[in-house]
């Protein structure tokens, strides 16, 4: 087998691959299919301070190529998490990040100090799409302004692994990678979800309860490929690429685009053990290809 070990910001990841936020539930839900503890990496469902409701159904939809959901972080909140989740992941022999989410920098600031008594939460993923409500609603992530400050104030107390993760729905996606890993990001991750919409043409109705929501899946792959391609050649801290990945060929493409590792969502719902298949994936290109590590690839794009 090839070394599939790769080092992203301060993490040690057993190999590439991860599981986007939002797909994998808590990682818990996919045992019953599989030895979970091999991912590289699970990113935790989208966790707030407070509890949230979410969005009135219906609230996720198929598309071609992809899917729609405006789920709108629906979880229990921090407290909830620390005191009946955590106990029953803590122990999974890989690495368990929290994708913290909030509506202004206090609540950032907050999660992440009550994230940081977790021995065994090696990190967080930072989620900056997140309407910032003392702006009227503007996505933390899609100005540089907003995205370092979030990330300045959370980086003042968070001891921990610090990911940030992009919002594709930017003129400039490189510009806001620069202004995070500036503020002392570890890593950057992206894309999240593109705004998206669907319309019942026969009832002449929005299909999603918002009539918007974030498109993920295949359709997105090209774009999120390029976003990728852009912010590795722009930063100096590892970037993890996803959006769109269905099969080992999607996840080799990112690494040579320049990712250091891969999150995998969307596919999650079509195949629950379509994380171990591209892992496995990946050993077998890296030995066909005559390579001895992974890292021998990242960034190795041919033009």
């Amino acid at each position: 087998m090839a070394n599939l070990n790769i080092k992203v910001g301060k993490l040690q990841l057993k190999n590439p691959v991860m599981t986007a936020s939002g797909t994998f539930g808590y990682g818990t839900e996919y045992s019953d299919f599989m030895n979970i503890s091999r991912i590289g990496g699970i990113i935790v469902k989208g966790t707030t301070l407070r509890s949230r409701q979410g969005n009135p159904y219906p609230r996720m939809a198929e598309t071609p190529s992809g899917m729609l959901n405006a789920v709108g972080l629906q979880n229990k909140g921090i407290e909830y998490f620390v005191n009946h989740i955590y106990p029953t992941i803590k122990d999974i022999d890989t690495n368990i990040l929290v994708n913290l989410s909030g509506s202004t920098v206090e609540d950032y600031i907050e999660g992440a100090e009550l994230l940081n008594e977790l021995d065994k939460i090696p990190g967080i993923e930072l989620n900056i799409s997140c309407p910032n409500v003392k702006e009227g609603g503007m996505a933390f992530g899609t100005s540089c302004l907003s995205a370092s400050q979030v990330v300045k104030s959370v980086r003042k107390v968070y001891k921990n692994d610090l990911m940030v993760k992009l919002s594709p729905n930017v003129t400039d996606i490189s510009e806001i990678a620069l202004a995070v890993e500036a503020e002392g990001a570890d890593s950057v991750s992206l894309i999240n979800t593109l705004l998206g919409m669907a319309i019942n043409s026969e009832t002449r109705k929005p299909i999603l309860s918002t009539i918007t929501g974030g498109l993920s899946g295949p359709a997105v792959k090209p774009i999120a490929l390029r976003m990728v391609w852009q912010v590795a050649n722009a930063v100096k801290i590892p970037v993890i690429g996803m959006g769109g990945i269905m099969n080992t060929a999607d996840a080799i493409e990112f690494i040579l685009a320049g990712a250091s590792a891969i999150q995998i969502g969307t596919a999650n719902f079509i195949d629950p053990t379509v994380t171990i298949k591209i892992i496995e994936g990946i050993d077998d290109y890296l030995n066909r290809h005559g390579y001895n590590s992974i890292a021998e690839i990242i960034g190795a794009m041919e033009k």
